[in-house]
C-alpha cells in the first residue's frame, strides 16, 4: 500500500501531470511523467475506467499497480508524479504483464519504452 505522501490524490494534481507530464503507452496502460522537486518523493495516481471489467477487475488492477508503485518508491524513486491510466483489454491481467510495462517505463531514463 501507497503512503499518502506518495499518492496523486487531488483532482488539480492528476490534472496537471495528464496535462504536461510525458506521455508513454504501453499495451496494457498510459502513463504520464511529470518531474517535480527532486527531493520530493515520487507520487503516483491510478485511473481505471468501466471499460477495463467488473469492479473486481479494476480493484485487482489497482491494487496490483499500487503495490508496483510502492516497490518503485521502497527502491529510491523520487523527483516524479505519475499517473496511470489503464487501457481496456486483458493486456493488464498478469502481475507480470503489469510489472514489465511499469518497468520498461520507469526504468528509462528519458520514458520511451523500446521494444
Amino acid at each position: 500500500m501507497l503512503a499518502r505522501a506518495n499518492r496523486v490524490v487531488h483532482p488539480a494534481d492528476f490534472r496537471a501531470v495528464v496535462r504536461r507530464g510525458r506521455r508513454t503507452t504501453t499495451a496494457s496502460a498510459v502513463y504520464h511523467r511529470l518531474p517535480t522537486d527532486p527531493a520530493a518523493p515520487a507520487r503516483f495516481g491510478v485511473v481505471v475506467s468501466k471499460a477495463v471489467g467488473i469492479a473486481v477487475d479494476r480493484n485487482l488492477v489497482r491494487r496490483r499497480l499500487k503495490a508496483l508503485g510502492r516497490s518503485f518508491v521502497d527502491a529510491g524513486l523520487r523527483g516524479e508524479d505519475i499517473v496511470i491510466r489503464v487501457l481496456p483489454g486483458d493486456a493488464h491481467r498478469s502481475w507480470d504483464s503489469l510489472s514489465a510495462d511499469m518497468h520498461a517505463v520507469l526504468d528509462a531514463p528519458d520514458g520511451k519504452v523500446t521494444r
